[in-house]
């Protein structure tokens, strides 16, 4: 025990150094308008040689800091969220090589050993999915690798398109040629592969499936790790989105998921889910602002997101650690009077989350969504953006309504508390990040304020559809178990909407029922059946009846023996008259 909680100490004191460090050096960057690549040769053999290249610019140093930040507080909050755990060292060294390989792919201007880092976090992953050893873990794993698996495909054909180049440092060729063809193909490669590891549609059903995992590796996942590759991918890719057919592709799919994930979160009760979905609405506002060219303003809306996505899913874990691991916000209520110190990070991460003045996600959401009022976009686009805002702040205050306030809905006889310091001091100093980040990176990222000129209706219609929204998810909360359920009455909508627009029947039963189907008349009719007759079994068949035969012969038996004498004198005396 002493050397688990050892290595959780010495991990989180490493790391959250290193990330300071980083962090300031680079503001530093930012300040000095630096960039560092270092070069280093592996390998020389002839003429030939192999270097790994590292770039060292504000954006991979902020962005390596902040993970290393919410990593080193995940760890130590893992500390007490695993205690039972007999594997514990295990599951830290794997969170361990999920960021090794997250560092690989933030520092590299080069596909190949971004591909290190891409097919690393793949892997490590889907370890950490199954690492509760069920059958619904190993389908949520299998799920998730095979779908990040679509885009390691489309990275490797961006790599072997790119041998046309002559290196794969893409960040030399996306300026001086991003409009030929070439280009185009290895962006569309390339967009393709952030699509999948981003889960935006038609690759959603993953990132739920992916809660399967313990709930640190949740805060790890889906705040700055896995599922912001894709964007981070894209934003160095960014030239080539740019007006260019590729944007437009990515706004109408990233607007699209952004709404599917805000809807499909409101139907939904598993604590989990809703914060998994809301990721998937933040990604899909990344991914879209990004689209539409405004790279730095992807960044620091992913940079925020990670802070209080990290928060939200380690209050999330303290609840489900103190229910006695249950999900259902149905069986929760009044927590705000028996675990008052997590409800209070739980509550100022998810107003980070819609908005909230002067907290981080303010100051990136409400930039983005001026941005865009100021854009030249269509309507159905910007229905998108500011229906999406609405909808999150909805099932914010759904949630909170369900877990916070009321009574509580399991048997009395179930104390709750909030003793646990460890997982609580991870989470205070994530809420202080929670609050002062968003205001320190504004300062930092955009020094130089912008002037935005928006008439008075633009200006406040933020405001207004997350006030709309707050008012429709208190009135959501307010539904209670009638006589007649609603839901039953539109029950297709209902499903519709609660399961992602179907995602993940298309995903797991619409691509492997058609082929298990296959397979099962191939295996009865070939395997088992003209196989086995023409082959082993047939053939089996044929030499026991010949071999019966030729036992008979040699049974020693006298009438056999005078018969074929006779046969044999018959045989003679024709030939003789021949």
């Amino acid at each position: 025990m002493l050397w688990s909680l050892s290595l959780c100490l010495i991990s989180f004191i490493f790391l959250f150094i290193i990330s300071l460090f980083l962090v300031i050096t680079g503001f530093y960057f930012v300040m000095q308008d630096l960039v560092y690549f270092i070069e280093w040769e592996v390998l020389s053999m002839n003429s030939g040689s192999i270097v790994m290249t590292f770039l060292f610019d504000w954006m991979s140093l902020i962005f390596m800091g902040f993970v290393l930040f919410i990593s080193s507080l995940v760890i130590y909050y893992s500390q007490e969220y695993m205690d039972g755990d007999l594997n514990i060292n295990r599951f830290i060294i794997l969170v361990l090589m999920f960021v090794l390989s997250m560092m690989f792919l933030i520092i590299s201007p080069n596909l190949i050993s971004i591909l290190l880092g891409w097919d690393g976090l793949g892997l490590v992953s889907y370890l950490l999915v199954i690492y509760y050893q069920n059958v619904k873990s190993y389908n949520a794993g299998m799920l998730t690798a095979l779908s990040n698996r679509i885009g390691d495909v489309a990275l490797l054909l961006a790599i072997a398109w790119m041998l046309n180049f002559g290196s794969w440092n893409y960040i030399y060729y996306l300026e001086c040629s991003k409009s030929s063809t070439e280009m185009l193909i290895i962006g569309s490669l390339v967009m393709l592969a952030a699509m999948t590891k981003s889960a935006q549609i038609p690759f959603s059903s993953w990132l739920p499936a992916a809660m399967a995992a313990p709930t640190p590796v949740s805060a790890l996942v889906h705040s700055s790790t896995l599922v912001t590759a894709g964007v981070y991918l894209l934003i160095r890719f960014n030239v080539l989105l740019a007006n260019s057919s590729l944007g437009s592709f990515l706004l109408l799919f990233a607007g699209l998921t952004m709404f599917m994930a805000g809807l499909g979160a409101n139907f939904e009760f598993d604590l989990k889910k809703i914060i998994a979905l809301s990721t998937l609405s933040q990604l899909g506002l990344m991914m879209s602002i990004l689209a539409m060219g405004f790279p730095k303003l992807a960044f620091f809306h992913l940079l925020t997101h990670a802070l209080f996505k990290a928060l939200l899913f380690m209050c999330a874990g303290a609840i489900i650690h103190n229910m006695k691991d249950s999900q259902d916000i149905r069986f929760m209520g009044g927590l705000v009077v028996q675990m008052p110190l997590t409800s209070s990070c739980f509550n100022l991460s998810n107003l980070a989350l819609c908005g909230m003045p002067f907290l981080a996600g303010f100051y990136s959401k409400d930039l983005i969504l001026e941005i865009v009022s100021l854009s030249y976009l269509n309507v159905f686009s910007f229905i998108l953006y500011f229906f999406s805002t609405g909808l999150t702040v909805c099932y914010s205050l759904r949630l909170v309504y369900y877990s916070m306030s009321g009574d509580f809905n399991v048997n009395s006889l179930h104390p709750l508390n909030d003793e646990g310091w460890t997982m609580l001091k991870g989470m205070m100093t994530l809420s202080l990040m929670a609050v002062l980040g968003g205001s320190l990176l504004s300062w930092t990222l955009f020094p130089t304020p912008s002037m935005i000129c928006l008439p008075l209706s633009l200006k406040t219609l933020a405001l207004s559809v997350s006030v709309i929204g707050g008012w429709l998810g208190y009135e959501l909360a307010k539904f209670s178990l009638s006589y007649e359920l609603q839901t039953l009455r539109f029950h297709f909508m209902t499903s519709f909407m609660g399961s992602m627009w179907f995602l993940p029947f298309l995903s797991t039963y619409g691509v492997s029922y058609t082929p298990l189907q296959l397979g099962s008349y191939v295996f009865k009719s070939f395997d088992q059946g003209w196989s086995e007759y023409c082959g082993a079994q047939g053939l089996y068949k044929t030499f026991t009846s010949w071999s019966t035969i030729n036992q008979g012969w040699q049974n020693n038996d006298l009438k056999t023996y005078l018969i074929s004498f006779m046969l044999w004198i018959i045989i003679l005396l024709v030939l003789v008259a021949l």
